[in-house]
């Protein structure tokens, strides 16, 4: 199951993703974690110090190595060169499992030691100020948006991305690639505003969106977010000792966190588990499609020098049978 982590900055949305992140590891269901985020927080969350988080290799330096094995033997992809961000699988392409080893995840992926067991953390990389007024940052998420576009998950496997605050992926459709979007919103109109944007621009493609209430402080707090998200409203999260020893470098066993805090992570998984009977593979190719067109049109054709349309494979169709048959 594929799930994403979203908010404004500083709405907590690193805290509560690593906190699910341990939730799942003591299940002990496979999982791989993602910091996507254009601030890389989510190994310092996870328990890495400064040396270890630094040391993590960077998706974004390994593009090249990342696109030559998605690419496998497909035809219709000339060269890795003519690769994009929203480069669709067909015939020939190599497809990522979770629970498998592979080039990829060999180069980009290491496991972090959490109770209950071991996760795979893979991060894009630091962002440079050449890579926000230059080259974009988005050439580094788009190393994710290639994997996710090429993963096959199953049930109880898990990929959680912590995604960059506010509303860049829409730029790209990466959006589309999860089974559930939890939002991260404080009680105030900055935090919800971020969330009726999200609902409006994934109105028209399917999106599960849940809203996570975080320092939330009272019934006040509370019936402010009822208000403004209805329905959306999954789990609220008040003030944790838990987390506050974990910010300062401190965290205790897992095991003491909250009960209240460790009833709303069992709901999160069960909302994410729920999805799965709700999985449209057609629907999720066709989407990968459809924004692949779009970024091919609008920058995509002129960037590479090729016609990008002419990689799509009309009659592939990810999902997991295609996967045992590859």
């Amino acid at each position: 199951m594929k799930i994403a982590f979203v908010g404004k900055g500083g709405s907590g949305k690193t805290t509560l993703s690593s906190l699910f992140i341990r939730h799942l590891a003591t299940t002990g269901a496979p999982v791989v974690a993602v910091d996507a985020d254009i601030n890389q927080h989510l190994g310092p969350a996870l328990g890495l110090d400064e040396a270890e988080a630094a040391a993590l290799p960077a998706m974004g330096e390994r593009l090249p190595l990342i696109k030559d094995y998605l690419r496998g033997s497909n035809p219709r992809i000339a060269s890795i060169e003519t690769m994009i961000k929203t480069t669709p699988p067909g015939d020939g392409s190599r497809l990522l499992r979770v629970r498998e080893d592979n080039p990829v995840f060999d180069a980009c992926a290491r496991p972090v030691e959490l109770e209950g067991g071991a996760v795979r953390l893979m991060v894009t990389g630091p962002f440079t100020d050449a890579d926000l007024g230059v080259a974009c940052y988005h050439s580094k998420t788009g190393a994710v948006e290639l994997c996710l576009n090429h993963l096959v998950d199953g049930p109880d496997e898990y990929v959680v991305v912590d995604m960059t605050a506010g509303s860049d992926s829409f730029a790209s459709g990466m959006f589309t690639r999860f089974d559930i979007t939890f939002l991260v919103a404080e009680p105030t109109r900055k935090g919800v505003s971020v969330y009726r944007q999200y609902k409006e621009y994934a109105r028209d493609f399917g999106v599960a969106l849940k809203v996570v209430g975080n320092k939330v402080q009272g019934q006040d707090d509370l019936d402010f977010l009822r208000a403004e998200v209805g329905d959306d409203l999954l789990i609220t999260v008040g003030h944790s000792n838990w987390v506050r020893a974990l910010e300062k470098g401190r965290p205790p066993r897992f095991e003491l966190l909250e009960d209240a805090n460790r009833r709303a992570l069992s709901r999160l998984q069960s909302a994410v588990d729920a999805t799965y009977e709700l999985r449209d593979w057609e629907r999720y190719t066709h989407q990968m499609v459809h924004f692949h067109l779009k970024n091919a049109r609008s920058w995509g054709n002129e960037r590479t020098g090729a016609d990008l349309a002419a990689q799509v494979d009309p009659s592939f169709v990810l999902g997991e049978s295609v996967a045992a048959t590859a």
